[in-house]
Order: structure tokens, then C-alpha cells, then sequence
């Protein structure tokens, strides 16, 4: 039996079909992005909720971080590696919120990041920012926010100077071409929080290394680190 809502709904799907942004298989629900195939098919970590994870290894003996974990493993040529070159370079801000608030659900069931109060975009330098139109990393935390419901602090550090690609880099010169790139524009702001550090893809953690330093060196400061997806080195 057809009720009006419903006809109504299916006339907007007619008119207004809504993709999945994964196989793009018109069918899906109304507030989802991916379809259900597409979203079962993303390759969790689960390290969200496991201590000493391989996103923690990586920073041992380099950044002391109260936890960190990557919600997705990034595999190229795979569903993950669709949806983050969506987010980077077509301008698919979109589902950079709703993986977002993956990430966030994942947070807020997790004891380990229970205490966070404050989240902290990885900055991109200014003008390849402006030539984007946003930051991805901003993107991604207002979806943490939108589900954990702690604020964002993107204004907050700013990267004061442009560096060159770090793909093909071995881990000494990834740290050299970021190392001093970072600046805190508002230190009062950051003193005594807990601090979620939040960027789409790691791989060596040189660049989150290189901010992280600088966020621990002011009075009081805890970090933690949440990324999208981990791609191997």
C-alpha cells in the first residue's frame, strides 16, 4: 500500500537519485553515503580499542602519546583509496563528514580516548589549502565532533611553511622537509587539554610527529592521535 510519504520519496528519487559514493548503487538509505555492500566491505582496524596497536608502535620512542589508532588499513587500488581521493582532490567534502563520523563512533566506544578536550586538524600550509578550498583534516574532525561533541580547534596551529611531497621520502627526510613547519598561534588555548590530533592517512608519522612535538611542549598537554587509514610504509 503506497502512502504519501512514500510516493513522495520515491518521486525525489526519481528526480534526485542518491548514489552510493563507493559502487554507485542507487540503493542505499536515505542518511548513508555508501551502501551496504560498499560499507561492510571497508577494511576496519579496530584499533580504537586495542593498546599498542601498530599506529602506537610507530611513535615509540619518538612522541609519547597517550593512545592513537587509524580507523581503516589503506590499500590501494580498494574501496578506502576511492573514498580518500574523493575526499582529497574531487572536492568530497561530503563524505569526508560522514567518514568522519565513523572515526568518531569508534572514539566515543573506545575507554582510551574517552578524556579528549579538544580536537586539533593536522594544518596544511595556507596557500595549497586556499587552492583546495579546505583542509581534509578539518573535514574529517568536524565529523568526530559532530558524534563526540568536543570542539575543534582549527585555527588554533598553522603551518608556516610550504614542504615537498613526502612520497618517495625514506624516514629521515620525511622528518627534515617537516621538522620546524609548525606554529601554535594561540598557546593559552591548547595549555592543560587532552589533545586529538587528527589527520587522513599515515604512513611514517613524520609530519604528525613534527606537530605532536610541538603540542607537547606546552604546560599540561596529553595527546592522542586519530587517523582515517594506515598505508604501509
Amino acid at each position: 500500500m503506497f502512502t504519501i510519504p512514500s510516493l513522495l520519496e520515491d518521486t525525489l528519487h526519481l528526480f534526485f537519485p542518491h548514489h552510493c559514493n563507493g559502487c554507485g548503487d542507487d540503493v542505499l538509505e536515505k542518511n548513508h553515503l555508501l551502501c551496504i555492500s560498499c560499507y561492510n566491505k571497508l577494511p576496519r582496524t579496530n584499533f580504537s580499542n586495542i593498546p599498542d596497536n601498530i599506529i602506537e608502535k610507530i611513535f615509540y620512542g619518538r612522541l609519547p602519546l597517550s593512545a592513537a589508532y587509524s580507523e581503516f588499513y589503506f590499500s590501494k587500488g580498494q574501496l578506502i583509496q576511492q573514498l580518500v581521493h574523493q575526499l582529497k582532490y574531487k572536492g568530497n567534502k561530503e563524505i569526508g563528514f560522514y567518514l568522519g563520523e565513523m572515526m568518531g563512533e569508534s572514539l566515543l566506544k573506545s575507554s582510551r580516548f574517552s578524556n579528549i578536550d579538544a580536537i586539533v586538524p593536522l594544518p596544511m600550509y595556507a596557500n595549497k589549502e586556499n587552492i583546495r578550498g579546505y583542509n581534509q583534516a578539518t573535514i574529517l574532525s568536524r565529523g568526530i565532533e559532530s558524534i563526540m561533541r568536543v570542539p575543534v580547534f582549527d585555527k588554533i596551529i598553522t603551518r608556516n611553511r610550504a614542504t615537498e611531497t613526502q612520497t618517495r621520502k625514506h624516514r629521515t627526510e620525511r622528518w627534515l622537509n617537516v621538522d620546524g613547519s609548525f606554529f601554535i598561534k594561540d598557546i593559552a588555548s591548547l595549555i592543560g587539554k587532552n589533545i586529538l590530533l587528527v589527520d587522513d592517512v599515515i604512513t611514517t608519522g613524520a609530519t604528525l610527529e613534527a606537530c605532536g612535538q610541538l603540542i607537547l611542549k606546552l604546560p599540561g598537554t596529553n595527546l592522542s592521535i586519530a587517523t582515517l587509514a594506515q598505508a604501509s610504509k
